[in-house]
């Protein structure tokens, strides 16, 4: 357990990637200048065509090619299934961590006998303004990373227990893939990490967010931030509020929330992909088994995460999605944090 940390636990880290090989490169280069680096380091290919696999190899990295684009949650998955530490550093490729970041991740982790731990990321290309610190869900099925976008400040350099937390950088114990299983990988890129920090909440596990452990994130370099990453996030909505129940939880705010982010899409120009990512994920959803849990623990711990969206909203100023949202939704001041 995290409260009886030895000094230097054993860290491996976890790298998916596809393509990108500058970037692999940099986060190579990154891991190896931290304070207290990995023990191991494996990057997973997910079938790229440039040069990843050799200069993962030649910077001392042990390589899982897969062959093709499995998605990120296969290759994370193969990633902890591979590795050897008690201790997992999943992290995106385009992640340039402070020099003492594993170190303050380890060192919350002892403190707060947390189970997973992450920390505060700045936007790469602005960073003054955050990219994410921890992750919040509605009762709508649609997630929100805390903070996005939202000035560097105060309210972001405080520590605090979390139930969600994104795939993006993050330290985990490798115990807890034990009991609440591997990412489901039928999301393929996007939402995978929720469904699991939901599972993981269901089982009672929690973490950390801590605001020292920083790092910058230039975001989507993978899949980008148009019609890929949205049809993606658009489909995976829809499965995550089917598998979890979310549409005989509160049907109205599924559609509400679900149909707001469609609404996001138009100025974007992406409107069409996200509907077929809708019609595609109401597809799907007939065939996938509805996670067996108590439908009560569900209501009561997105209502939580909810009032939190909407505390944190209300502190940094309303995004307009948002507060259609609660204003149509109904608003329930129960923040927990």
């Amino acid at each position: 357990m995290a409260a009886n940390l030895p000094d230097c636990p054993s860290v491996s880290a976890i790298i998916p990637t596809w393509n990108q090989a500058p970037l692999v490169a940099a986060v190579l280069d990154n891991l190896r200048r931290q304070t207290i680096p990995p023990a191991e380091t494996v990057v997973i290919d997910n079938g790229s065509t440039d040069n990843t696999v050799a200069l993962s190899e030649r910077a001392g990295a042990r390589v899982i090619s897969l062959g093709e684009n499995r998605g990120f949650a296969a290759a994370v998955n193969a990633g902890i299934l591979e590795s050897r530490s008690e201790w997992l550093l999943i992290l995106n490729n385009d992640v340039d961590l402070n020099p003492d970041w594993i170190e303050k991740a380890l060192d919350a982790a002892r403190e707060e006998s947390a189970r997973f731990v992450t920390g505060k990321l700045l936007q790469a290309r602005c960073p003054e303004r955050l990219d994410g610190t921890w992750d919040l869900v509605s009762r709508a099925g649609c997630a929100w990373r805390c903070g996005y976008n939202a000035l560097d400040g105060e309210l972001w350099n405080q520590r605090r227990r979390i139930r969600f937390a994104s795939f993006t950088a993050l330290l985990i114990e490798r115990s807890v893939f034990d009991k609440a299983g591997l990412l489901d990988t039928r999301y393929g890129s996007y939402y995978e990490d929720v469904d699991f920090g939901i599972r993981c909440a269901l089982a009672g596990i929690t973490g950390v967010y801590e605001p020292s452990a920083m790092g910058r994130h230039l975001g989507s370099a993978t899949l980008g931030t148009g019609a890929r990453s949205t049809y993606f996030i658009s489909r995976n909505q829809v499965l995550l509020a089917s598998k979890f129940g979310l549409v005989q939880l509160s049907l109205w705010r599924v559609f509400l929330g679900q149909g707001l982010f469609l609404a996001s899409r138009l100025t974007q120009g992406t409107f069409g992909v996200a509907i077929q990512g809708k019609w595609h994920g109401l597809r799907l959803s007939s065939s996938w088994r509805r996670y067996d849990s108590d439908t009560q623990r569900i209501r009561e711990m997105l209502e939580q995460s909810e009032a939190d969206i909407e505390r944190f909203q209300k502190l940094i100023g309303f995004d307009l999605s948002w507060k259609l949202y609660f204003s149509f939704a109904g608003r329930r001041n129960r923040p927990h944090v």
